[in-house]
């Protein structure tokens, strides 16, 4: 005889989440199971409520003998590995959490992917960093600022008091330097003081014009293709920022696509799609923007890979090393986040924003 499930508005909160979450009676058998876990499974909660919830793994004697000592007391809390059963797929690899309820005969399980658990660690890392990178680079960009324009000063005042052609070459080499170093700070402080404008903005407009703007620059070598998703609704956003985060993302693709553009067989290409329950920032979306900036270039080098959104590291000679830094400050601020997959041949940059 199946138990009674109690009613749904107890546990609906759940669907929320982007882990997997069962809510169990202490022999095993199902209460509620989530959306997500609804997803994993490929089976409907309607299937799935009232059914033996052990089953559903490679090894169920380990979650019963968990269950067991949940109902028991032996814990509040269990953690452990198993690897979770699918409907037409391979075992799903996932870290089981076990905790009671105040109902004593009641039981959660939540279960997270080992690989959505890697995933969630990195995007955390990401954003960390780009905080990090935020502050100093305000800080060190402000420490640079004052004693610069006291320098530039010097060296003019200088100027005007020597006549030797000679020596004024040295305090024009001074003055050409400060402002050199005066437009790199003002690139560094640029995301901070320009106020963020919001409006509507339709990702495909964002990526035309940045397509006219590299096409201008690269008329010849370089094949530029688009593949949009026309049914992504727009959404508020700073429509500037976007573009210029896009632009830096495809201009380093261009800059590392030098030899193939001089070869005619460079490859650029823009993807738009829906993305899913998508966990941005420990938050879930039911829809996100995921854009692709995709290169047919020699990768990123191995030796930068886990640094390419840090200030001042590039892979490029001569490069500032600012692109990619703006550009994860830019899509910060609409709660995104870049991310990047790199391989000889292959390069792509994925902007994830999240949807109304």
């Amino acid at each position: 005889m199946k138990l009674q499930p109690d009613p749904l508005s107890r546990y609906q909160s759940f669907d929320l989440l982007a882990t997997l979450v069962a809510v169990l009676h202490s022999d095993g058998q199902v209460l509620y199971a989530n959306a997500a876990l609804e997803d994993a499974l490929g089976i409907s909660r309607r299937a799935i409520t009232g059914s033996l919830f052990p089953d559903n793994f490679t090894e169920p004697q380990a979650l019963y003998t968990a269950l067991q000592g949940a109902h028991t007391n032996a814990f509040a809390a269990l953690r452990y590995d198993a690897h979770l059963k699918r409907l037409g797929q391979e075992a799903l690899p996932v870290h089981v959490v076990i905790a009671q309820t105040e109902r004593s005969n009641e039981i959660i399980v939540e279960l997270l992917p080992l690989e959505q658990q890697t995933k969630q660690d990195r995007e955390e890392r990401l954003t960390d960093q780009a905080q990090a990178n935020k502050e100093l680079i305000r800080n060190l960009a402000h420490e640079i600022k004052n004693p610069l324009g006291g320098i530039r000063g010097a060296a003019q005042l200088l100027e005007m008091e020597i006549d030797s052609k000679e020596l004024k070459e040295y305090t024009q080499v001074i003055i050409h330097e400060a402002d050199r170093l005066q437009t790199l700070v003002d690139r560094l402080l640029a995301p901070h003081r320009r106020p963020h404008v919001v409006g509507d903005v339709n990702i495909h407009e964002v990526c035309e014009r940045v397509r006219s703007l590299i096409v201008a620059e690269f008329p010849k070598g370089l094949k530029v293709q688009r593949a949009y998703d026309i049914s992504i609704p727009e959404f508020r956003g700073d429509r500037e920022q976007l573009i210029q985060a896009v632009l830096n993302i495809a201009h380093n693709a261009c800059q590392a696509l030098g030899d193939r553009i001089s070869q005619g067989i460079a490859e650029l290409t823009f993807h738009t799609h829906i993305a899913r329950q998508v966990t941005l920032g420990k938050q879930r979306y039911r829809l996100a923007l995921e854009l692709h900036v995709i290169d047919n270039g020699p990768g990123v080098p191995d030796s930068i890979k886990d640094r390419i959104f840090y200030p001042l590291v590039s892979g490029r000679e001569g490069g500032s090393g600012l692109g990619l830094t703006l550009a994860q400050t830019f899509v910060q601020q609409h709660l995104g986040l870049i991310e990047c997959d790199s391989v000889p041949g292959r390069t792509d940059f994925k902007i994830l924003i999240p949807l109304p």
